[in-house]
This record gives C-alpha cells, sequence and structure tokens, in this order.
C-alpha cells in the first residue's frame, strides 16, 4: 500500500497563494497529499504530477480520482527531464527525497528497519542497484561517496570493511556490518552507524542531487509572472542546493530569507517532519 504523510502542508498550501483557475506542477507527486490539497482548493484548478515511481503514480491516480480525470495529467520520469507543453504555471512544488511508502515497502530496500534486497531504485525500470556499487565499486570510491553524500566522518573505515565483507545480500546485514566498522561509543547512539551510508547509497542510485540541480535551473522558466516555486528538503545537502540555485536565479525573488519548519505539533504527530525545510521564491 502506497500511503506518504505530506509535511508542511498548511505553510506549503498558505506560501503557494494558489489562484482559482490555476495550473499548477507536482514535481514528486508521491502518494498525492499536497496535490490532493492544492485541488481541493477551487474546481477549476488543474495539476500536473510527476514521478519516478510507477507505485506512486498508481495510488495517486485512485486518490486523486475524485477531483476528475480531466483535471489532472501524469507523467513517470525523472523531473529534471521533463518537458512541459506550457510554459504557464501558476505553482511549482517539489517534495524531495523519500517517501515514507518507499521507506515503509520493505522490499523496496531503502530501511535498515527491514530485511530486504539492496535495491534503493526509485524508477525501478533503472538497472543500478545499492547492492551493485556495495559489491562492485572500489574501496576508495565507496569511501568517497559515504563521505561527500552522507557526510560520514568513518567513511573510510567503513569502506574498507564493506570491501573485505562483501558481497552483500540484504540492507540489515550491510547495516550490521557498517555498525561493527565504527567505534564501540558510536554503535548505539541516537543514530544507527548505518543511516548516513544508507543516504549516501540512495542518492547515488537515483541521481538526487544531479537531477535537483538541472530541474532548480529550468523549473523558474515554466511558471508564470507571480508564480512560485515551493521546494521541501530533508537534509543540509539539498537544502544547500534549493537555497543556492532560488538565490541565484535571476527569475526568482526569494520569499524565505530561512527556510520554514515543522511546528512543535507537526513533529510530534509526525517524525519525519523533524528535518524538513520549505523553501518558496516568486517568479519575477
Amino acid at each position: 500500500m502506497f500511503v506518504h504523510i505530506p509535511v508542511l502542508s498548511r505553510e506549503l498550501i498558505e506560501g503557494l497563494n494558489i489562484r482559482p483557475g490555476g495550473k499548477y506542477l507536482d514535481a514528486t507527486v508521491g502518494g498525492g497529499g499536497h496535490s490532493s490539497l492544492i485541488l481541493a482548493k477551487s474546481s477549476d484548478i488543474r495539476l500536473i504530477g510527476i514521478d519516478r515511481d510507477e507505485e506512486a503514480i498508481a495510488a495517486t491516480k485512485d486518490k486523486l480520482a475524485q477531483y476528475g480525470k480531466e483535471r489532472i495529467e501524469f507523467w513517470q520520469g525523472n523531473f529534471a527531464e521533463y518537458e512541459p507543453n506550457n510554459l504557464d504555471f501558476d505553482g511549482i512544488i517539489a517534495d524531495l527525497g523519500v517517501s515514507s511508502a518507499q521507506l515503509d515497502i520493505p522490499e523496496r530496500g531503502f530501511s535498515f528497519k527491514h530485511t530486504a534486497n539492496l535495491d534503493m531504485r526509485m524508477d525501478r525500470s533503472q538497472s543500478l542497484t545499492a547492492k551493485e556499487i556495495i559489491d562492485r565499486w572500489s574501496e576508495k570510491e565507496l569511501a568517497n561517496i559515504f563521505y561527500q553524500y552522507g557526510e560520514e566522518r568513518f567513511s573510510r573505515r567503513i569502506a574498507r570493511g564493506i570491501v573485505e565483507k562483501r558481497p552483500f545480500v540484504t540492507t540489515t546485514e550491510l547495516a550490521e556490518a557498517i555498525a561493527l566498522c565504527v567505534p564501540r561509543q558510536y554503535r548505539y547512539g541516537r543514530i544507527h552507524p548505518a543511516t548516513r551510508v544508507f543516504q549516501a547509497l540512495r542518492i547515488v542510485v537515483n541521481q538526487e542531487l544531479q537531477s535537483l540541480e538541472i530541474f532548480l535551473d529550468r523549473a523558474p522558466h515554466w511558471l508564470k509572472i507571480g508564480g512560485i516555486i515551493a521546494i521541501i528538503s530533508f537534509h543540509s545537502l539539498e537544502d544547500r542546493i534549493v537555497k543556492h540555485k532560488l538565490r541565484d536565479s535571476p527569475l526568482l525573488q526569494v520569499l524565505t530569507k530561512k527556510p520554514i519548519t515543522a511546528s512543535a505539533e507537526e513533529r510530534a504527530k509526525n517524525p519525519r517532519s523533524r528535518s524538513a525545510k520549505l523553501r518558496l521564491a516568486r517568479r519575477q
């Protein structure tokens, strides 16, 4: 079951300043949570939903069917490769990273909370998986991605340990091996020692940061004058790119000097909202 709890929904909808009759792009439609809130604002709003995950598209088609098929269009693929027919969106949103559903469906291999194959592909038609990276990439390449994309301080030790013990089959097998690579005092902390490595693998498998940079270079051109782009990120690597791309675009006026974060109430209800940051900008 593909169910995703959207974060910062109230803040996002307020920031978009949704117009009746408007046209909106949800570049990471996920389970359709944010899209449904946009469509509910007015009966004449139209929306295009993009996702790399065919399961997300299928689930969202069902969820949004109540709003009428003529109002919604779907496109499966990487948002960096999307080519809009008309450059006249009133608003564009993207909720980055891995969705609740992808984390919670064990066989997708995104989480070490479940035993599953090392997969991590958002688009399962692509060939590169986390297993291929772990089993075939060199120790130096592994250390580099763990450090660059996971900001993992023990990247070299972990890479060395992985190379010595590979091949790996499951997520839990890899997570346990990573835990044995770090000093004992770091094994039982607030964050599991495999967390940053799994983040790095997911980012590389899905080319997340490169895709985000391309998307943020192109998306402002798709907005009407006065149209708003709203991006939710979940870790510092994403947020840094969003901050600089919105600020440096000659087409945009940044509306959030500091990112909007979740309220204490939302953080208590949905722990995954704790790291969420929303940034907004308007087409000039």
